[in-house]
């Protein structure tokens, strides 16, 4: 758990440099119309997407109020995987060492009988 605590939180550096430089030196809507104006630059975003709204669904999974999860997954489709970086730093935490715990959330209680 130790390894995925490291990643996560290199996720959360590496993506606010990326949007802090992104947003001060670039244009959003220009650059954005550059990239879907090229081929493979809608491959990514539609690839980018897909792993979106595939991460929402765990997100929506292991959350037990609605409510958070829209939070969460709206935070997911505005600032990407800064969120998703985030989330999961705050769950391992949350998890104490406990794998289930971390990827079945809620869900875990009533599931898998405890020692």
């Amino acid at each position: 758990m130790k390894s995925a605590k490291i990643i996560s939180g290199i996720g959360i550096v590496a993506m606010t440099a990326a949007l802090i430089q992104g947003f001060a030196m670039g244009d959003f809507f220009v650059d954005g119309g550059e990239i879907l104006s090229n081929p493979w630059g809608i491959v990514s975003m539609v690839d980018l997407y897909v792993g979106f709204v595939l991460f929402s669904c765990w997100i929506a999974f292991r959350e037990k109020s609605v409510f958070v999860s829209i939070v969460w997954i709206a935070a997911m489709m505005i600032l990407g995987f800064f969120a998703g970086s985030l989330y999961v730093f705050i769950h391992l935490y949350a998890s104490k060492g406990d794998w289930l715990r971390f990827f079945l959330g809620h869900r875990k209680e009533g599931l898998v009988p405890t020692k």
